[in-house]
């Protein structure tokens, strides 16, 4: 869904807005135009997060943060994993059930414990999107609640579960992210629909 989503909504600003698009790729990244052909044409890679932590301990590049099994993905490690897979979008699956939040659904998948949650990593930007399927399944909530010591604030989203639930997923894609990635803008600033410079916000 997540790539039919990326896909579909660039082919369709691609042809709607033709001149926006061009003015970009021709002033700000003039070799992106390719890149993103070639996006829409190649399908998606897909990887786990164990994969992930391998390739990052075998590269030849030193990073800032180390990477180790049961730490988070850094944005210096969501590029070099792109570059690793051909410079094309990766998903990476099942991570660590203590990396993410209570609602993530359970792997049940022995001591290295996973849930079932991905993340869309794109070139020159890291992280699109992210998301989950969700733990439908009152028990595994109620317990991971209780060890989090959060079940007394979380009571009403264990109501939602109380009589039961269908299996259920759901995701996010990051606009500005988005944008950056299409037009091959570098800064995330650039890309903020709301113009932000010095006392344009008073509070």
């Amino acid at each position: 869904v997540m790539e039919d989503l990326f896909k579909t909504a660039t082919s369709t600003v691609f042809s709607k807005c033709p001149r926006d698009v061009e003015l970009f790729h021709k002033y700000v990244s003039p070799a992106q135009k390719d890149r993103l052909e070639q996006t829409l044409k190649n399908k998606f890679v897909t990887i786990s997060y164990n994969e992930a932590v391998e390739i990052l301990k075998q590269a030849s590049q030193t990073f800032t943060f180390k990477p180790e099994w049961g730490c988070d993905l850094q944005t210096e490690h969501e590029k070099y994993l792109v570059k690793h897979c051909g410079e094309v979008p990766v998903f990476v699956i099942n991570y660590p059930y203590d990396l993410k939040p209570f609602y993530m659904r359970d792997n049940e998948d022995g001591p290295q414990n996973t849930v079932a949650a991905v993340d869309l990593l794109v070139p020159g930007i890291g992280e699109l999107c992210g998301g989950s399927l969700r733990e439908e399944r009152l028990p595994f909530l109620e317990s991971r609640l209780q060890r989090l010591g959060l079940a007394d604030a979380y009571q009403w989203y264990l109501d939602l579960r109380k009589f039961g639930s269908v299996p259920h997923g759901g995701f996010g894609m990051g606009f500005e992210r988005y944008l950056q990635y299409i037009l091959g803008v570098d800064n995330i600033k650039d890309v903020i629909p709301f113009p932000r410079f010095p006392h344009s916000c008073l509070l």
